[in-house]
C-alpha cells in the first residue's frame, strides 16, 4: 500500500467513502472482453470471408493475428494488461472446425470445449454472441425476418444452438452466460412495408426461445440498432421494438450499446426507466463519433455517467457490462486493453462517489450547493486509487503499452 494511496483513503474517508470497500468492490465486478478487436472480427470459420452485415472494420495497422495460435496469444496479452475480474464474449464464429467446416445451423456446444478449457485456466467466465451475418445466407440484409421461410429457419436454428452453447458455458463455468442477439436486418433506402419484417421477428424469435434454459445457466439479450452501413433508412429490431417484445414476451433482456441510438440519445439517461420495474440490462460499452457506433472506449463523460447511473441504482448485480468495439486503424492488443480499462476506471470513478452525501444535499433542496459538491468532488484523487488497485492485480498502471508490442 502506498504512501499516496493512504492519503487518497483519508481524503475519500472526509466524504464517507470507505475506499477499501471499493476495491473490493470493483475486483468482483466483471466486465465482458469482447473477443473480435483482436482480429477485426474474422474469427476461426472462415477467415478470408470477410465482414458484411451492416458492419466494418476499418483500418490497415499492421498486428492483425494470421493464425488461430497467434490470436490466442495476442489474447493471452490483452487479458494481462487489464486488471480485475474479465468474462470473455465470443462470437459463433471463433469455434474449433479443425475437423471440417461446420455451417452456423450446426454448431454444438463440442465445437467450443477448448473456450471452455481456456476460461478455466485463465480464472475467467464466458459470454456469447450467435453470428448473424458474413454469411452467403445474410447478403440480402435480412437474417431472422426474411421473406424466405428457409432463410429465416437457418438462422432460427443457428440462435436456437447458440443458446445450448450458451446454457453449456454456464454449466460448465458456474456464472451466467449472456447469449445476445443482434441482427443486421435493415434497409438502405425508403421502405414501404416496416410492419412485415417486423411480425416475421417476432415469429423466429419466439422459436428461438421456445425452449426454456434456466436463467443461472443462460439469459438471452436482444440489441438493436438505429442503423448500420447500407441500413441507414430502415433497421427491423429497433429500440423500440426490443423494448416491447422484450416486455411482453418476458424471454429475454435488453442489451443497449451507448453507440447505437441517436446523437442526442445517450444510454445513461434510459437506465434507469429499465431497473426502476427490476430489469436486468445488458450493456455494450462503445463510443460513438458521428454516424459510426464503435470507436475505442474511452474514458469520457458518458462512460462516466452511465456507471454512475448504476451505482446510483445500486444495480451492478442488474446491469451486467460488457465492451463492443473494432477499430484496426491501430494496434488491436492496446486498442482492446485500452478499452477495457476505460471501463473499470469509470466503474472506479463511480463507486468512489460520495452518493450518499449528494442524495442527502439533494434532499434538501439546495440544489445550489448540489452543484457545487458534483464539481468539488471531480478534482478528488480518483487516479490514486486506480494506481492502487493496478498494484494488487499486477498489473501495470502505466507504460504498459511495450508490453503490448507498441
Amino acid at each position: 500500500m502506498s504512501d499516496q494511496y493512504n492519503v487518497a483513503q483519508q481524503i475519500y474517508a472526509k466524504h464517507g467513502v470507505d475506499t477499501e470497500k471499493v476495491l473490493d468492490t470493483l475486483q468482483n465486478i466483471p466486465i465482458s472482453l469482447h473477443c473480435w478487436q483482436l482480429d477485426d472480427l474474422s474469427g476461426f470459420e472462415a477467415p478470408e470471408r470477410g465482414l458484411s452485415g451492416g458492419i466494418a472494420a476499418t483500418g490497415s495497422a499492421a498486428g492483425k493475428p494470421n493464425s488461430k495460435e497467434e490470436y490466442m496469444e495476442n489474447l493471452d496479452l490483452a487479458l494481462s494488461l487489464i486488471p480485475g475480474k474479465k468474462k470473455l464474449a465470443l462470437h459463433a464464429i471463433y469455434l474449433n472446425n479443425e475437423e471440417g467446416f461446420v455451417d452456423r445451423d450446426q454448431i454444438e456446444p463440442k465445437h467450443f470445449t477448448f473456450w471452455v478449457d481456456y476460461a478455466k485456466k485463465n480464472n475467467i467466465t464466458l459470454d456469447f454472441n450467435p453470428t448473424y451475418f458474413s454469411h452467403e445466407k445474410a447478403a440480402d440484409d435480412l437474417t431472422l425476418s426474411h421473406p424466405d421461410k428457409a432463410i429465416r429457419d437457418f438462422w432460427t436454428e443457428h440462435g436456437k444452438r447458440c443458446r445450448k452453447i450458451g446454457e453449456y458455458f454456464g454449466k460448465e463455468l458456474g456464472e451466467v452466460c449472456i447469449t445476445n442477439h443482434w441482427i443486421p436486418d435493415g434497409s438502405k433506402d425508403y421502405r414501404v412495408d416496416k410492419l412485415g419484417p417486423r411480425k416475421l421477428l417476432i415469429d423466429s424469435l419466439d422459436k428461438i426461445f421456445e425452449e426454456k434454459i434456466d436463467p443461472k445457466y443462460n439469459i438471452d439479450s436482444l440489441e438493436s440498432k438505429l442503423f448500420g452501413l447500407g441500413l441507414e433508412s430502415y433497421t427491423v429490431g429497433s429500440h423500440e421494438f426490443y423494448s416491447n417484445y422484450s416486455a411482453i414476451r418476458n424471454n429475454s433482456i435488453i442489451c443497449m450499446d451507448m453507440g447505437h441510438y441517436h446523437p442526442t440519445e445517450v444510454v445513461s439517461q434510459k437506465l434507469s426507466s429499465y431497473l426502476v420495474f427490476g430489469k436486468e440490462v445488458m450493456l455494450h460499452v462503445s463510443r460513438p463519433v458521428r454516424w459510426d457506433s464503435d470507436h475505442v472506449v474511452i474514458f469520457d463523460d458518458e462512460l462516466k455517467e452511465v456507471m454512475l447511473e448504476i451505482k446510483r441504482a445500486n444495480a451492478f448485480d442488474k446491469v451486467h457490462i460488457g465492451s463492443d468495439y473494432f477499430d484496426a486503424s491501430i494496434n488491436r492488443v492496446a486498442a482492446t486493453v485500452i478499452g477495457a480499462r476505460a471501463i473499470k476506471k469509470a466503474i472506479l470513478y463511480a463507486l468512489l462517489e460520495p452518493t450518499d452525501e449528494l442524495k442527502k444535499i439533494e434532499e434538501s433542496g439546495n440544489f445550489t450547493r448540489r452543484l457545487e459538491t458534483v464539481e468539488e468532488i471531480k478534482m478528488l484523487p480518483f487516479g490514486l486509487v486506480w494506481e492502487e488497485f493496478c498494484r494488487r492485480n499486477d498489473t501495470p498502471c502505466d507504460n504498459w503499452l511495450e508490453k503490448a508490442g507498441v
